[in-house]
């Protein structure tokens, strides 16, 4: 059985294609959908950032809907 070391592996993550999966192309493209999928998973998690110190916009509209 043939070991392979660390250093072959190619220097970026290509697709099915052979384009850079990482590339920041415009259009409705799969890259596309990977950032896309990036920035939302920032953005949520930003959210909840901002929720746990205190500043929770969703609780101040349940506040509001309830009065």
């Amino acid at each position: 059985m043939e070991s392979r070391s660390s250093t072959d592996l190619p220097t970026i993550a290509t697709e099915y294609n052979g384009s850079d999966r990482n590339a920041l192309l415009f259009g409705w493209t799969p890259q596309s959908e990977i950032w896309n999928g990036r920035f939302a998973m920032i953005g949520f998690v930003s959210y909840l950032l901002w929720d746990l110190a205190g500043y929770s916009v969703f609780r101040d509209v349940l506040a509001l809907i309830n009065r």
